[in-house]
């Protein structure tokens, strides 16, 4: 008997939430003025969605009554309606941090999300913070939160004695529906409590499931709307001033446009002509010692916005469009390179996504770049020729992705670079899965890739992985392998840095799902991981990891482990040379992360970590510390100290033609060094209000390797003294990278941005170790590159255009 009510009551409490909650939305006729104040008659004889759940940390509790959340939703035929009464039995104590645009801050927020396909596989997602500042996204199971995008929609929050209140108008155009008659939409509300730490839902989110789009609500009762036409038009202009100390002061003038159509229901095409990035984020470049180039992140918002299907495969890394050339100069004895490009100038780019009503998505990205020349003088003679390094290219990508029972999908990508004459083309294919059980318990995923590159030798290569896993309730699980053969290639619109080889790897995890007397949240993480050169068998690596992550009940969080590769492997990339190898010795790595609330004014992180080799004195320390002051909801510092150093690390430095006795005449140099690097960034925002905001963001960067004695490579993969070779191959490397911005949003997705910059940047054989030599050196008017910029954006809605004519 005692275990028919056990068995009942779990019945109950797990599936009594899970069932779908329903809200009736109406028509109104009313003039909607989106001011929080509520005042128009339809609010007052509204359906209510309410008793709200909670999602994190304590997940299934009820709402308490002294926070209790009522939201209702209207409609017209031009958009939904949405109005929030948000309880809060100290209105004093909400947090209200001011923040730009999709930056959440320390501050209350409430979000409405909306399927209007009612698939379970993508929501829109519209949130309000208690300072009045918007954020939006698209959220995916897959790729979680994309809030590149940005969709354009008017709110109002106000801070009453009883709590807030938020009223929201979201246009049609804003969301994807279909054209059926009666609509039924996926629908969920969100509210973040965010001095408690504290997230609940409308529809119960059970965080058991390894699913979050799946689990919304239903909206019922939109009738007779139709899409509307899609059209917005987004022109530009910007003006922007260089000067350094080896030009004179340029002013350039640069116009454009951007457009957003909406091709039916479900396809939205963006397309952008006369391209201007001249006001995205820098990089953060730094001493890159290894065999791979270091990857950047996409900073431009064309390329970063509304990605979903694209990032289907991982093929497509989109800093290849408009990066560096694909051949690099060729030069005389007598002749020297006086200019090089770096990057290529992009001519004009467009993409088309979307999905139909049966689950089919279809994207398809194509961008076109221009021919690029290099400048070579002679020296005898002085005169100058130009080298084609670049020609003109189309890089194009193609998506289709199947969805069915809401939570599975199977992907075809199709990635094409083609570069006209004779220079290098590239094509690669991959299918893709994600499988999923009913229940969303058990998942199955992976993929196989084929690449073909047209060169001067051509090359055909596959990539394949599967992975199986439970992904639901405490004990998690999965393993997998992967297998890439020699001549898989994908560089030339994706990256990829190791092939050849064939790889097994297992990961198992327990977690808590509800809070107990000591923990918000507790995990214990453990990965094995081992990877085979394919033709030789030999382990390339080889790893296990085991890790703990607690959040403490005031909401601290701390995290430890250990990394461990207890065998030798063997390292094919490192020696930059076919079918050679350094063995690489043993290692032992142990790590801590303390991060502190943010909900106080002053917090800090820490992360120290520690690594011992199994060769003499070799050991690696690296720690950073990242204190965070808010002064006040209008202005906070954040400031990141970086430290590593690496004593007696072992790397390559050069290749020489001597024999030595060996039975290659290639001598492969390798280096005793010690690597230090220190890093300072600082980061800070001043916002007038949620649509004015000044941030700053400083970085300075000094890395240096300073050779102790060199090796020289065996056969057999060790290393020996090599004392014949005396070429300064230390290196030091140090930036500096400065921002001052200013931006305003004058209207709905219309903008004015003032950036200031400065940069420099300097590599030398020849270390000095005088930290403010270095300084002195790159800020001062010689070393610096100074920009001045100011760019205005204006957002014409079609729609809104037409009413007015």
């Amino acid at each position: 008997m005692k275990y028919f009510y056990l068995t009942f009551f779990v019945f109950v409490f797990t599936f009594g939430y899970s069932q779908k909650k329903v809200l009736q939305t109406k028509f109104t006729t009313d003039n909607i003025t989106i001011d929080g104040k509520l005042d128009e008659s339809v609010w007052k004889s509204t359906s209510e969605a309410s008793d709200f759940i909670m999602f994190q940390p304590d997940n299934g509790r009820p709402i308490p009554e002294n926070k209790k959340t009522i939201v209702k939703v209207v409609y017209d035929n031009d958009a939904i309606y949405v109005a929030a009464l948000l309880y809060d039995d100290e209105p004093d104590q909400i947090r209200k941090e001011i923040s730009q645009r999709d930056s959440f801050g320390i501050a209350d927020a409430f979000g409405v999300f909306i399927n209007g396909f009612n698939d379970g596989q993508q929501d829109f997602q519209f949130f309000v913070n208690a300072a009045d500042g918007q954020a939006d996204c698209i959220m995916t199971d897959t790729n979680g939160e994309d809030y590149f995008w940005d969709a354009i929609w008017k709110s109002k929050a106000i801070i009453t004695d009883f709590g807030w209140v938020v009223e929201m108008r979201i246009p049609y155009a804003a969301l994807r529906f279909s054209a059926e008659k009666k609509q039924t939409w996926g629908l969920n509300f969100f509210r973040e409590i965010k001095r408690d730490r504290q997230k609940y839902t409308w529809n119960f989110i059970d965080s058991k499931l390894g699913t979050f789009t799946q689990q919304t609500g239903i909206l019922e009762g939109i009738e007779n709307i139709k899409p509307p036409t899609r059209l917005f038009l987004m022109p530009y202009s910007s003006f922007y001033v260089n000067a350094n100390g080896h030009q004179k002061t340029v002013g350039t003038l640069k116009g454009g446009l951007d457009i957003k159509y909406g091709i039916n229901d479900a396809f939205t095409l963006d397309a952008i002509l006369i391209p201007d990035f001249g006001q995205t984020k820098y990089d953060d470049q730094i001493l890159n010692l290894g065999p791979f180039e270091q990857q950047f992140n996409e900073n431009r918002p064309f390329f970063t916005e509304g990605t979903d299907l694209f990032s289907k495969g991982d093929l497509v890394y989109s800093r290849r469009i408009g990066g560096r050339p694909v051949n690099y100069p060729t030069a005389a004895a007598n002749e020297t390179i006086i200019d090089n490009p770096s990057s290529v100038d992009l001519i004009n780019a467009l993409k088309v996504s979307g999905r139909t009503k049966d689950g089919l998505g279809v994207g398809i990205l194509n961008a076109v770049t221009k021919k690029t020349f290099a400048t070579i003088k002679n020296k005898d003679t002085q005169e100058t020729r130009r080298e084609q390094v670049e020609p003109l290219s189309n890089y194009n990508v193609m998506v289709l992705d199947q969805r069915f029972r809401t939570n599975s999908a199977i992907s075809f990508i199709n990635t094409n670079v083609t570069r006209n004459g004779s220079f290098r083309d590239a094509n690669v294919s991959a299918l893709v899965w994600d499988l999923n059980t009913i229940k969303n318990t058990y998942n199955l995923s992976g993929n196989f890739k084929y690449s073909y590159v047209n060169d001067i030798m051509d090359k055909k290569g596959i990539s394949s992985s599967l992975n199986i896993g439970e992904t639901s309730g405490q004990y998690r699980y999965s393993m997998g392998t992967d297998l890439v053969t020699k001549d898989f290639d994908n560089n030339d619109l994706g990256i990829n840095f190791q092939t050849n080889y064939y790889s097994f790897y297992g990961n198992a995890s327990y977690r808590i799902l509800n809070p107990t007397k000591l923990f918000n949240t507790f995990r214990i993480n453990s990965n094995v991981y081992t990877q085979f050169q394919k033709e030789t068998g030999k382990i390339q690596e080889n790893n296990f990891n085991a890790s703990l992550n607690i959040d403490t009940k005031k909401n601290h969080f701390v995290g430890f482990g250990i990394n461990i590769s207890p065998f030798e492997s063997y390292d094919f990339y490192e020696a930059r040379a076919d079918n050679r190898y350094v063995i690489l010795p043993e290692r032992y790595n142990a790590w801590l992360y303390i991060s502190t609330n943010y909900n106080n004014k002053f917090a800090f992180d820490f992360n120290p970590s520690y690594s011992i080799f199994n060769e003499t004195e070799r050991r690696s320390y690296d720690f950073s510390l990242s204190p965070r002051y808010r002064f006040n909801d209008k202005f906070s510092l954040d400031y990141r100290f970086q430290f590593s150093r690496r004593n007696n690390n072992r790397g390559y430095v050069d290749s020489v033609d001597e024999d030595l006795n060996k039975s290659t005449p290639e001598t492969i140099i390798f280096a005793n060094r010690n690597v230090i690097t220190y890093s300072n960034s600082l980061s800070g925002k001043y916002s007038i209000s949620s649509k004015m905001n000044f941030n700053v963001a400083v970085r300075q960067y000094w890395s240096y390797a300073e050779n102790k004695n060199f090796l020289y490579l065996n056969k057999d993969g060790r290393l020996g003294d090599y004392e014949n070779y005396t070429t300064n191959k230390d290196s030091s490397f140090y930036s500096w990278n400065f921002d001052l911005s200013y931006s305003w949003w004058f209207a709905p997705g219309s903008q004015v941005s003032v950036l200031y910059r400065n940069n420099a940047a300097n590599f030398d054989n020849d270390i000095n170790k005088d930290f403010r030599d270095n300084v002195t050196n790159l800020l001062n008017n010689e070393a610096l590159n100074h920009t001045f910029s100011i760019s205005v954006r204006y957002f014409i809605d079609y729609n809104s255009l037409k009413s007015k004519i």
